[in-house]
């Protein structure tokens, strides 16, 4: 079958049927595909791993953008997509093209067969597949779910490894402990390569310096091995390198700094003399990353606001970002957030909503109609304690905000990494 008779959306649709479950983590199926292939994970630029529960996608926009800045031609391979698949490979600093990747999925599919496997296992061979043919200097490669039987941890020596921070989610795959949890995210480590990990509650940092004594990794963790800190308008970032003075992080909200930490710290921890102070400055400076307190700026939303007001998007979804979201709120509480939440099911939408509920002037819960798995607003109405108000969708409550405005005022959507994307569609 050709390329033109094949693009790339039906493709992804018929892989997705060669596996009964969407998630099923295992490292079996993908290392038997990989094989393969020719064992594209073997020929990869240098890889810089990053797991964790929040913050690996900021951590790897801020990774990808100090690299960029110091000269190097990157890789970056995230999950979920907001809008394309496409966002999910982007090659020497270009998303992957509709040619390109129908190529590497056929490749793959013919490989495989009608073996059983997941589709984000299929889907990482084809990336890895891309990865090792497009040259590059450095591969910026993010967990899927968890890290010990991630597709992604196939990768046998990487230039360095990441840990975000860890907190309670997706337990119904990982366990419900944060111990458990932590202990799935610390195998990616491998024998002396280095991990910067960042801000972790106790019980999942003991957990990632066990497995970092075991495996013989250099643990490089916050406030042990470097610290990062408010400095006048920006940062200062220490470790045993020295010091670094640095702008404000271009991605906003306090808990972008650790994660800003952390991609240094695992950038430095590869010695490469290309990440200088200043490429780290100009990284911190010029970092994006879509649905991460993203501010937009055109699209009907805007339009519905009155002047002046500001309309901001995040795709946190678990207690933990509800806590930064909290924090981001009460920091700035003037002019007052209004606060639109919609909910993928299954998710702990009252632990979301806690932190912040105190800091919104309204909260409002929504369900868009082709929003992935949407949770009903009622649910998140109870939720809340009745404190919330039904939308239903977002542009209805984005209408009410404005009618019912007196002064200035902005208006946050949150919630979904799915109901991002949807407002991102039209608000790219």
């Amino acid at each position: 079958m050709t390329v033109a008779e094949a693009p790339s959306e039906a493709l992804l649709a018929r892989l997705s049927r060669l596996h009964p479950k969407l998630i099923d983590l295992s490292l079996g199926r993908i290392e038997r595909l990989l094989a393969r292939l020719g064992h594209p994970e073997r020929r990869l630029p240098p890889v810089l791993h990053v797991a964790g529960t929040n913050g690996k996608g900021s951590t790897c926009a801020f990774a990808c953008a100090i690299a960029e800045a110091a000269g190097l031609r990157v890789h970056v391979y995230t999950s979920p997509h907001l809008v394309s698949f496409h966002e999910r490979i982007r090659l020497a600093g270009a998303l992957v093209t509709e040619r390109a990747l129908a190529e590497a999925l056929e490749a793959a599919e013919a490989a495989n067969g009608e073996a059983p496997i997941t589709i984000f296992e299929i889907t990482t061979a084809a990336a890895f597949l891309l990865f090792a043919e497009v040259p590059a200097e450095l591969l910026v490669l993010e967990v899927g779910l968890g890290g010990r039987l991630d597709a992604t941890n196939v990768v046998p020596r990487p230039a360095a490894t990441a840990i975000t921070h860890i907190a309670m989610d997706h337990m119904d795959f990982l366990g419900d402990t944060l111990p458990a949890i932590a202990f799935e995210k610390a195998g990616i480590m491998k024998l002396s390569v280095p991990c910067a990990t960042g801000r972790q509650e106790p019980a999942a940092l003991a957990v990632i310096a066990e497995r970092a004594r075991s495996v013989g990794a250099p643990l490089r963790a916050r406030d042990e091995a470097w610290t990062i800190a408010p400095d006048g308008d920006g940062l200062r970032y220490e470790d045993e390198g020295g010091t670094l003075s640095l702008p404000a992080p271009a991605l906003p909200g306090a808990h972008q700094h650790d994660n800003a930490g952390i991609a240094i710290a695992a950038l430095r921890a590869t010695a490469d003399p290309r990440f200088t102070a200043a490429a780290f400055a100009e990284g911190l400076a010029s970092a994006t990353w879509p649905a991460r307190l993203q501010r937009l700026v055109r699209g009907p939303l805007v339009d519905l606001l009155p002047e002046g007001w500001e309309l901001w998007l995040d795709g946190g979804h678990n207690p933990d970002a509800g806590a930064a979201l909290g924090a981001h709120l009460a920091a700035a509480p003037v002019p007052p957030w209004h606060v639109v939440v919609g909910m993928k099911a299954g998710k702990q939408t009252a632990e979301f909503l806690a932190p912040f509920i105190p800091h919104a002037a309204s909260l409002w819960a929504v369900a868009e109609p082709d929003q992935h798995l949407a949770q009903a607003p009622a649910e998140i109405i109870a939720a809340s304690g009745g404190r919330a108000r039904r939308g239903p969708r977002v542009a209805d409550a984005v209408a009410t905000i404005a009618r019912e405005a007196e002064g200035e005022g902005r208006v946050l959507i949150c919630g979904s990494l799915y109901l991002a994307g949807v407002i991102l569609r039209d608000h790219g």
